[in-house]
């Protein structure tokens, strides 16, 4: 297990040096491309250090990749610039935000699709700002307003993901808790609920409810989030939130065995259809 920047360095490595291989250079051909040490080379493919992104994208022009998303994800997981070497939205909160938050927003910002199991709150991307206020309020207990305010505008700000072109791809699978427990008042969840109802209608976000009635389940452990990247699935990454610190765990078989649990669960919990009747009825009910 690694926390977001050992895992960024080290896929970020392994993809350039798949790349590399696949344009048919050596770590030697390529330093002498970009005018380094074939050291350097070596120990970015390694995950040894990290890269800026003005490095990748030398190294990407080395190898003759153009795939403009392509090169956007790379330059994102080696720091904080886009490829026109702009700072991303979230920089201007470093001062706030804690590096795993940024960490996890950048991959979030990056990723082609994302699959949750939520078994507390609604996922963070489908929050109304009522609902935001409220659950930041309780995570951040004490913090100054402004302070509050500025959490819930990153909230907020993070949900672009779902209008950008294309958009990220959400499934969803709600534990019937998160649609039970009442955060910020009957209005406030009435609200919310009707808010999941219109994003279940989406055509890129997928919801389902896993119902008590489903009983113990393998997402008892805990909620989780796996990103996919679009055109490899080596950078894909598993996220396990604690309440100090987030862990992310990308190797194979902790994949598989995520990616297998996700399955499992989509299994076990209503259809899309019947999840959002369930949702629209509980908060007629609310």
């Amino acid at each position: 297990m690694q926390h977001g920047p050992v895992v960024r360095r080290r896929k970020l490595g392994a993809e350039l040096r798949a790349l590399r291989t696949s344009a048919g250079i050596t770590s030697g051909e390529a330093a002498g491309l970009v005018g380094w040490h074939q050291s350097k080379v070596s120990r970015i493919e390694t995950g040894t250090s990290g890269a800026k992104p003005a490095d990748v994208r030398l190294l990407l022009d080395a190898y003759g990749v153009d795939d403009p998303r392509l090169r956007e994800l790379l330059a994102t997981l080696a720091g904080s610039e886009d490829p026109g070497g702009r700072h991303h939205w979230w920089h201007a909160y470093r001062g706030v935000l804690p590096p795993a938050y940024r960490d996890f927003i950048s991959l979030e910002s990056q990723a082609s699709a994302m699959r949750t199991l939520e078994t507390t709150v609604v996922p963070g991307l489908l929050q109304t700002p009522e609902y935001a206020r409220a659950v930041t309020r309780a995570a951040v207990d004490g913090e100054p307003e402004d302070r509050l305010d500025t959490l819930v505008e990153v909230r907020l700000t993070r949900q672009d993901v779902l209008r950008s072109e294309p958009p990220l791809v959400l499934n969803a699978v709600l534990d019937e808790a998160v649609l039970r427990r009442e955060v910020g008042g009957p209005g406030v969840m009435t609200r919310q609920l009707s808010r999941l109802v219109e994003a279940a209608r989406l055509p890129h976000v997928r919801l389902q409810v896993l119902p008590f009635s489903a009983g113990a389940h393998i997402g008892v452990t805990g909620p989780f989030v796996i990103f996919s990247f679009s055109g490899t699935s080596d950078l894909d990454v598993v996220v396990l939130d604690h309440l100090t610190s987030s862990v992310y765990l990308d190797r194979k078989e902790d994949l598989e065995a995520y990616s297998g649990a996700f399955d499992a669960l989509v299994t076990h919990a209503l259809s899309p259809e019947d999840s959002l009747d369930y949702i629209a009825a509980t908060a007629a009910c609310a």
